[in-house]
C-alpha cells in the first residue's frame, strides 16, 4: 500500500492529465475534491479525547475504532491506518457516479484512467457537474442515471478517512460498508469493477455475520439482527432477480430487431412490466417501500446495468469462501491469484466452485 505526501500525488494527478484522453476539467475536479478530503481529515483518537466532541459522534466514532480492530485481527483485512482519521464534507454523499448505456444496448459505457483502469461509470465530487454531464450523454442519445455515493475506497493511495455520509447507519450496516472497502484493498483488478465490487460484497457479508457474531452477547439481540439482516437480503436478492429478468428480456428484445420504432415502443413496455412485478413483490413484502426511491426515477438501460455489475458474481465468491474452509486470509490469497487471469479465466473459477458447492 503506498500513501504519498501531497507533492508527490500532484505529480502523479499531472502526469495522469498529460496521459490521459480526457478533459483538464474533469482531472482539476478531481484533484481538488480529493485534496479538500485529504486536507480536512481529523485524527480519530483526537476527537475521541476531546471534550467539546458532540457526543452521538464520540459513539459513532468509537464504534469505527471497535470494527477497525476486529476487521484487522478477524478477518485479515489491511487496516493500516485506513479509517484512522474523520471528515465532515457537510454534505449527503462524497461523489456522484455518472452512469451511461446506449439507448438499445445493456452493455454499460466505460471510461478509462490511469491506476484504476477501465471502469464503468464517472465520478464527480459535485453534483452539478455531474449533472452537467450526464445531459451531455443524453445530447449523445445514451441512457444515463446518476447516483450519490456515500464511500468509496483509493485503493492504498492515501489513508482513507470515515466520512460523515456513513454515520446514520446501524452499527452492523457501518461495520459491514466499512469492510466492503478495506477488501478493495486487498485486491483490485484494472477494468473488471464486476469482480472487484462482487468481491468486496462477498467480503461485506462474511465480514458482517462474523461481526454479529463476536459483538452481539445478548442472544435475543443477535437472533433479532441477524433475522433482520436475512430479511433485507432475501429482499435484495428478490430486488436482483426482478432486475435481472428485466434486464435478460432487454437483451432479447435488443437483438431481435433494428427498426428503433419498434424498440423504442417494446422497452417501454418493459420498463412499464418492471414497475408493475415490483408493486406485486412489494405486497409480498407488506409495503416495505425500500426500494421505492430507486424506482421514483426514470428506469433505463444504465439504471438496470449498476444492478447487475455490483451483484452478479458474489454467489461464485461465496462459493470460493467456502471451498477454503472458511479461511479468509487463503481465500484472499486465492483470489489473487485469479487476478492474474484472464476476464474468462476469472469467471470459470468462480462458475466451477459454485457448481461444486
Amino acid at each position: 500500500m503506498r500513501n504519498l505526501s501531497l507533492s508527490k500525488w500532484l505529480a502523479l494527478i499531472t502526469t495522469m492529465m498529460l496521459g490521459a484522453c480526457d478533459t483538464l476539467g474533469y482531472y482539476t475536479q478531481a484533484v481538488s475534491g480529493q485534496l479538500y478530503i485529504l486536507t480536512h481529515r481529523q485524527k480519530i483518537e483526537g476527537l475521541l479525547d476531546n471534550p467539546a466532541t458532540d457526543p452521538g459522534l464520540r459513539a459513532r466514532l468509537g464504534t469505527i475504532t471497535r470494527i477497525r480492530a476486529f476487521a484487522g485481527d478477524s478477518l485479515a483485512l489491511p487496516v493500516e491506518s485506513h479509517y484512522a482519521t474523520y471528515v465532515d464534507l457537510q454534505r449527503s454523499y462524497v461523489v456522484w457516479n455518472v452512469f451511461a448505456a446506449p439507448e438499445f444496448s445493456m452493455e454499460p459505457r466505460t471510461w478509462c484512467y490511469p491506476v484504476v483502469g477501465c471502469v464503468s461509470y464517472r465520478g464527480y465530487f459535485n453534483e452539478k457537474a455531474a449533472r452537467d454531464f450526464a445531459r451531455e450523454l443524453k445530447d449523445q442519445d445514451l441512457d444515463v442515471y446518476v447516483s450519490g455515493i456515500v464511500a468509496y475506497s483509493t485503493l492504498g493511495w492515501f489513508s482513507d478517512p470515515v466520512l460523515n455520509t456513513l454515520m446514520n447507519r446501524q452499527e452492523h450496516q457501518l461495520a459491514a460498508l466499512l469492510f466492503h472497502e478495506l477488501a478493495h484493498q486487498v485486491v483490485y483488478v484494472r477494468g473488471d469493477t464486476e469482480f472487484n465490487e462482487s468481491f468486496a460484497t462477498a467480503v461485506e457479508r462474511e465480514g458482517q455475520r462474523r461481526w454479529l457474531e463476536a459483538n452481539t452477547a445478548e442472544p435475543s439481540r443477535r437472533a433479532e439482527l441477524e433475522t433482520a439482516i436475512g430479511t433485507e437480503r432475501q429482499r435484495q436478492q428478490q430486488f436482483i432477480a426482478l432486475v435481472q429478468s428485466a434486464t435478460a428480456d432487454l437483451r432479447v428484445l435488443y437483438a431481435s430487431t433494428t427498426d428503433e420504432s419498434v424498440l423504442r415502443r417494446e422497452k417501454a413496455l418493459r420498463f412499464e412490466r418492471l414497475r408493475a412485478d415490483y408493486a406485486e413483490l412489494k405486497k409480498q413484502w407488506k409495503g416495505y417501500s425500500g426500494y421505492d426511491p430507486w424506482f421514483a426515477g426514470d428506469l433505463n438501460n444504465a439504471k438496470l446495468a449498476t444492478v447487475t455489475t455490483y451483484n452478479n458474481l458474489v454467489p461464485g465468491f461465496t462459493a470460493l469462501l467456502a471451498q477454503q474452509g472458511g479461511d479468509l486470509a487463503a481465500f484472499y490469497r486465492r483470489v489473487a491469484e485469479m487476478a492474474e487471469l484472464s476476464y474468462d479465466e476469472r469467471r470459470q473459477v468462480l462458475a466451477t466452485a459454485l457448481a461444486s458447492r
